[in-house]
């Protein structure tokens, strides 16, 4: 890791640009549950193991059909989990190094929290491919659009995880709102905002020679392989990759690999820049 930690370091701190890709991995960290395998789900939601429910039949945009109180418990908790968790000391150290870097740093994350903007990141700078919690939509397609869930709370019994009382409604219809996010089987996800976040991406890496990137990928795991397949994507184009990963490190040849938590990664490579 020492050898493998030093070269990665000499690639940050000559990078003219930096693309920070993240998973489920990189909140871990932060004290957020690990929901790898039905086993990892259920310790954090144990209701739904007697219902026999993993999280892809959760991740379901069907239950805010058939059954509000589970959908909206599910997410409800979910969401005020994010609120109430700080961006562990990893997040801090990602934004020094983009302050140094001369054309700065860009997000893609699968993850759904905020947490990038929370520790701290421009919004203008963070592309969640997968929506955002913070956020929402109508379940009728009404045409009001997506709208802030600033301010909106669900209150979650902690012994069902369902939802009690009002739930979290469409400002133009008053019809059922759900999360902005992609679920499982989703074919009424409302994309605009991810597609301009994407948008402003590719413009930012258009002006960059791909020779000077430096892809950091922290916490991306093979189930849902979204940021590996974009990090590779550019280290295709002639960027370095740096994965960061305690379980799945191995990458395509040229693949700077450290096996080891996103946390622990990161302090290492601040130390040895």
């Amino acid at each position: 890791m020492n050898d493998t930690t030093a070269r990665a370091a000499e690639r940050i701190r000559g990078a003219r640009a930096l693309v920070f890709t993240a998973g489920a991995g990189m909140g871990v960290d932060s004290g957020l549950p690990d929901f790898r395998g039905p086993e990892g789900f259920w310790r954090a939601y144990p209701p739904f193991r007697a219902l026999g429910l993993h999280f892809e039949d959760l991740a379901n945009p069907v239950w805010f059909e058939r059954d509000p109180a589970l959908a909206w418990g599910f997410y409800g908790h979910r969401l005020g989990l994010y609120r109430s968790t700080t961006p562990h000391r990893g997040f801090a150290l990602l934004r020094a190094w983009a302050a140094r870097a001369p054309a700065g740093a860009f997000v893609f994350t699968t993850n759904i929290d905020g947490h990038f903007q929370r520790a701290g990141f421009a919004d203008e700078r963070v592309l969640e491919c997968h929506g955002s919690l913070g956020w929402l939509q109508c379940t009728k397609g009404c045409g009001a659009g997506i709208f802030s869930a600033a301010g909106v709370e669900v209150r979650v019994d902690p012994a069902t995880f369902r939802a009690m009382g009002a739930l979290p409604r469409c400002p133009g219809c008053g019809a059922l709102a759900r999360p902005n996010v992609l679920m499982f089987g989703d074919w009424s996800w409302e994309q605009e905002r991810t597609a301009a976040q994407s948008e402003r991406l590719e413009r930012w890496l258009a002006a960059t020679d791909p020779a000077q990137v430096v892809v950091i990928e922290c916490g991306a795991g093979t189930a849902v392989p979204s940021a590996r397949r974009f990090g590779e994507r550019l280290q295709a184009q002639g960027a370095t990759l740096v994965r960061i990963n305690p379980r799945e490190a191995a990458g395509p040849v040229g693949t700077l690999s450290i096996e080891t938590g996103a946390k622990a990664a990161l302090e290492a490579l601040d130390g040895a820049i």
